[in-house]
């Protein structure tokens, strides 16, 4: 019976050598993921019952279809992008049916901005 517990065990560490050894070491730990997180806020009041929107070119920004900004306050609006590698393009939208005047707004990845716009 000792020679089948042998041969087992030589099996079983031939088969891990066969796999590259994985069974044998603990397996590596992958670096860990940079994010980066970009906010971009607003001070407006948009009157009650009414939403700030975003458009643009960034991570989940389209110039389609906007995405609503957090109300933290009265006049202040707070969005989020993450994993930016590229500076982000918008602009903002009442309701995500009227644009914002002027120029659109550009931010660098892993900065904050604050703006004021005009409608």
């Amino acid at each position: 019976m000792k020679k089948a517990t042998t041969k087992t065990t030589k099996t079983a560490k031939s088969t891990a050598k066969a796999a590259g050894g994985a069974a044998s070491k603990a397996p590596a730990k992958k670096p860990a993921v940079k994010t980066t997180r970009t906010t971009i806020a607003a001070q407006i009041d948009v009157g009650f019952g009414n939403a700030l929107y975003i458009r643009g070119e960034g991570p989940g920004l389209s110039w389609d279809k906007g995405i609503m900004l957090d109300c933290v306050a009265d006049d202040k609006w707070i969005i989020t992008v993450s994993d930016a590698t590229r500076p982000i393009l918008f602009k903002f939208l009442l309701n995500d049916i009227t644009w914002s005047v002027g120029n659109d707004y550009v931010v660098e990845p892993g900065a904050s901005l604050t703006t004021v716009p005009v409608f």
